[in-house]
């Protein structure tokens, strides 16, 4: 097959710091290319994934997320460069809605995002011409009458993690400083757990940087540090050296890339069952899902009775990429057949 992958233009792929979107992406670009596919990747020009690419925008729009005009430069010249493709797999909100105008171009996009108001609007629209893919379970049930071609779960290569002791001692909070994604709840945890915590997350719009400075700096110190957004690199050290990620959401997070990453590293994780956390996390075996904070902060105490080798296993086995990539291939021969 000759494949069409249209990533989103706010990161390169893969990402250089924050960015699950565009790791997804550029393991799925990989994995196609591997399998013996034509891949044809349309990113931004910073983008190194070793598949043939093409762009538009010389480096991405991060200081322009959701910004309409950047999204719909990206996706019309995605769609020219696309267009001789058997197949296109389109990762961004506004491609699949342009893909209108090529009737005889086959057209799956991922919905990355939650079903909110605005998407289930948006995705309505176009589920009956652009077969979807979601990522959970999770991610599809508050909206049934929007059809879903398949559900499928991220996957990662675990032999680009390091498999850690989690010898440094510490809890770790990764991800968006953003109150749903809890790192307040993490700090709370970790003090009642008297552990130190150390939390890597992305802050660079302008109401994160305000719940940052009004409920989480405030609780800095005292074993709570604040590292900033991490590079690759670094992440994969703070992970592996972590005695477990603390992921105390409360949304429905469509899947959660960071608690795989965790996996691979050999890192339990703790986490609230909401979103995909329950069809992730093994409960007893790969992590523990906690009802609260104080749940959290007593399941802490017991994480040394978790095997990290079982961690990993699980991300060799089920949630890894060649996984990920297969049922891709099935869903795509799938829509050509028909």
């Amino acid at each position: 097959m000759r494949i069409g992958v249209i990533a989103p233009p706010w990161a390169p792929v893969p990402p250089t710091l924050y960015g699950g979107i565009e790791l997804v992406v550029d393991r799925l670009a990989r994995g196609f290319d591997a399998a013996g596919h034509e891949v044809l990747l349309f990113t931004t020009g910073d983008s190194t994934c070793p598949v043939p690419r093409e762009w538009v925008l010389e480096e991405a729009e991060g200081q322009r997320i959701g910004m309409a005009v950047p999204e719909l430069r990206h996706v019309m010249n995605a769609y020219d460069a696309v267009k001789g493709c058997d197949i296109v797999h389109d990762h961004s909100v506004m491609g699949p809605v342009y893909a209108d105008r090529f009737h005889r171009l086959p057209v799956v996009t991922t919905i990355h995002g939650p079903f909110n108001t605005e998407l289930t609007d948006i995705y309505s629209r176009i589920a009956r011409r652009v077969p979807i893919i979601a990522v959970s379970h999770a991610q599809r049930k508050p909206v049934p009458h929007i059809p879903v071609a398949r559900v499928i779960h991220h996957g990662i290569d675990a032999e680009d993690f390091p498999l850690g002791t989690g010898d440094g001692g510490y809890c770790l909070f990764l991800g968006r400083m953003n109150p749903d994604k809890g790192p307040h709840r993490a700090v709370e945890a970790a003090r009642k757990a008297e552990v130190p915590l150390l939390m890597a997350a992305k802050m660079r719009e302008a109401w994160e940087f305000e719940y940052f400075e009004m409920q989480v700096k405030p609780m800095l110190g005292e074993g709570i540090e604040y590292l900033g957004e991490v590079p690759h690199e670094h992440k994969l050290a703070l992970l592996a050296g972590a005695r477990a990620l603390l992921n105390p959401i409360r949304w429905n997070e469509p899947f959660g890339l960071v608690m795989v990453e965790a996996l691979a590293c050999g890192t339990p994780v703790l986490a609230f069952p909401e979103g995909a956390a329950p069809e992730i996390i093994d409960d007893g075996r790969t992590g523990f899902l906690c009802h609260d904070v104080s749940e959290m902060a007593e399941a802490i105490g017991r994480v040394d009775t978790i095997d990290r080798a079982t961690c990993r296993a699980a991300v060799e086995g089920y949630f890894s990429t060649t996984r990920m990539v297969r049922e891709h291939l099935e869903l795509f021969e799938d829509v050509l057949s028909r």
